[in-house]
């Protein structure tokens, strides 16, 4: 007798929704609202419920295509991690499927969620994104083969930089030319989590407080003029600080702006640094933190081609992180 496959039916009528709100939700996740959304990916779950267009594939598992993950219209970094995952997956012949997430410093995205029901990619890569549990639960049950890269993760191989190291270099970088009244800018994020930011924060408060300096934390917009607004309010102050460490190069620039505002000459009044080292920190000619994108993309898919061929190991690769000196120091 030939085993019941669970239908769209199924999963409405327990959900207590309509069909085109869970096709809604495997297709078009974003027009449906998180409650709604959990409720009906849920009801999958519970049900083993995959779509009948994809069943084939996914029992085969050899689609010979992987899915990519990050926000890559906000952070050109991104886009660099995923030239190196292109590059390794042209010489293997593997079709590249690319999804973008507006920001790293928000939650997740909805997108994320229905993927692995899907059973369109043999893996999937997730970039610079918190991976909820719930999600990552759904993943593994689902048996989608993912890596966490430049992100955190109990569950899936991971290739991340050393950011506490990064930023213990970077103030170290600043400590010994110095300064001890430093200012930190930092993207400002929508959700609680231990990000790179806040990483790399901890690393530089480390070395900057054990050499007896001061740090004034600022936030600002993922933006240019974010930053130069957010770095302005910083060079206004009384005891103005000597050097400003940014997250990354692109708010480095701001800074940078806003010093030029005020006509203070960059490093002789204020040093500035960057984290990152793209075509930005060379233009601005920028003292910056840089960090191997090309490699981590590559690194990426050698290991996530491991996990779908059937490895179960997990595994966590940390790349070194160096500092670029340049005029602004």
């Amino acid at each position: 007798m030939e085993d019941h496959r669970v239908t769209i039916y199924e999963v409405a009528e327990r959900a207590q929704v309509s069909i085109s709100t869970v096709s809604n939700v495997l297709n078009k996740p974003d027009r449906v609202s998180p409650a709604t959304r959990a409720r009906v990916l849920a009801a999958a779950d519970e049900l083993g419920f995959v779509p009948k267009a994809q069943a084939v594939s996914l029992a085969r598992r050899a689609t010979g295509r992987i899915g990519v993950m990050a926000p890559f219209t906000s952070y050109g970094s991104y886009l660099r991690r995923l030239a190196g995952v292109l590059s390794a997956a042209a010489e293997l012949e593997i079709d590249v499927v690319v999804f973008d997430h507006e920001s790293a410093a928000s939650a997740s995205s909805p997108v994320l969620a229905s993927m692995p029901i899907h059973g369109r990619l043999d893996g999937l890569i997730v970039m610079g994104l918190p991976i909820e549990d719930a999600i990552a639960e759904r993943f593994r049950e689902r048996k989608l083969p993912t890596v966490a890269v430049d992100a955190n993760s109990a569950l899936f191989s991971r290739i991340v930089v050393d950011d506490h190291e990064g930023g213990r270099l970077a103030a170290a970088h600043l400590r010994d030319r110095g300064h001890r009244r430093v200012g930190y800018l930092l993207e400002r994020q929508a959700t609680d989590y231990e990000s790179q930011a806040i990483t790399r924060l901890a690393g530089f408060e480390q070395v900057m407080e054990a050499a007896g300096g001061s740090i004034v934390v600022a936030t600002s917009e993922n933006s240019v003029d974010g930053a130069r607004r957010a770095a302005s309010a910083l060079l206004e102050t009384e005891h103005r600080p000597t050097a400003i460490m940014a997250h990354h190069d692109l708010l480095a620039v701001g800074v940078l702006l806003a010093a030029r505002d005020r006509g203070l000459r960059v490093p002789a009044d204020v040093a500035v640094m960057g984290f990152d080292d793209g075509e930005v920190a060379t233009a601005a000619d920028l003292t910056t933190v840089r960090q191997p994108f090309e490699e981590s993309g590559s690194a990426a898919l050698n290991i996530l081609l491991g996990h779908i061929e059937g490895s179960r190991v997990r595994s966590t690769t940390v790349l070194d992180v160096q500092v670029v000196e340049r005029s602004t120091t």
